[in-house]
């Protein structure tokens, strides 16, 4: 089975009102163990990044303007993800803004559901820890899994916390 576990950055909180994915963090999962394989790249927004957004991620305008536009990625990312289940922490989020990118690029699919299923692991941490906090920081300080290197959010580093998360929470085996 392929999973790939998933995180976007963006601009702000609301596709609606403009706000852009600038960075996409995949890491693959093949019969429940990570494999090297990842996806990731940081994404033009042509838009300015909320200040709010700023202070969680980092990532600058400046920086921005040197990358590429989601056009220009949207194949490679579809080709990455086709067929796979993407395992999303919040996966609503993403996936809105995901399809939101995709609407924008010719020949794509509306929906990312087209190509892949989705299983959203903060709906899952709700169900096994009913009135606890679910966000990715609590669920790794619960499981004992390593967020030191998480200086700022980061869709990589965060996806790869989340699969740590994620193998840990569905208990069918731990880490190596």
């Amino acid at each position: 089975m392929r999973q790939i576990v998933l995180d976007t950055e963006t601009t702000g909180l609301d596709p609606a009102s403009g706000h852009r994915i600038i960075e996409i963090g995949c890491v693959e999962l093949v019969n429940r163990r990570v494999t090297s394989s990842t996806f990731h790249r940081y994404i033009n927004p042509d838009r300015t990044v909320d200040a709010g957004a700023l202070e969680l991620h980092g990532i600058d305008d400046e920086f921005l303007a040197t990358q590429p536009y989601f056009v220009d990625i949207a194949h490679a990312f579809l080709e990455f993800v086709r067929g796979a289940e993407l395992v999303i922490h919040n996966a609503e989020f993403d996936v809105e803004f995901i399809n939101h990118e995709l609407r924008r690029v010719p020949g794509a699919p509306d929906d990312v559901r087209d190509c892949c299923e989705v299983l959203d692991t903060l709906a899952l941490a709700r169900r096994l820890h009913p009135g606890k906090q679910n966000d990715l920081n609590s669920l790794a300080r619960r499981h004992g899994v390593d967020v030191s290197r998480r200086e700022w959010h980061g869709a990589l580093l965060d996806a790869g916390i989340l699969a740590d998360i994620y193998l840990i929470m569905t208990g069918e085996q731990n880490l190596c």
